[in-house]
């Protein structure tokens, strides 16, 4: 059984960055698509970024584009996500989850794998 955990979560300030890792375990992610996901107090889940299996295809919530960037490294079973210029509207509880069908993940925000999450805090 495939699980996830996230890292690299903590308190920055305004226009501080941070580097999340997602590490899976038990299993391969290199079928696997990755999407990276956020929930803030009384918010949505909002899907933050997603990359497929092999890297191919990337996508942004419009509220990160050009801030974030998603990567990943199968060979070591690790996906990432550089957030830069951090607002503090970015302040959320992130979490990385998987499914074997990028749609699912990255246009249903459905998945069969998720980690626990790790909070992100943004001071202004």
């Amino acid at each position: 059984q495939l699980q996830l955990a996230e890292s690299g979560g903590g308190l920055v300030q305004l226009g501080g960055s941070l580097r999340l890792s997602c590490a899976a375990s038990g299993g391969s992610l290199e079928y696997i698509a990755v999407g990276w996901f956020r929930q803030a107090p009384g918010k949505e889940r909002e899907v933050v970024s997603c990359i497929s299996s092999a890297g191919g295809e990337i996508d942004y919530a419009d509220s990160v584009s050009g801030r974030f960037t998603v990567s990943r490294d199968n060979a070591k079973n690790m996906v990432y996500l550089q957030m830069n210029s951090l607002k503090p509207e970015d302040t959320a509880v992130y979490f990385c989850a998987a499914d074997t069908k990028w749609r699912r993940v990255c246009r249903r925000s459905e998945y069969t794998y998720r980690g626990q999450g790790t909070q992100v805090t943004v001071s202004s």
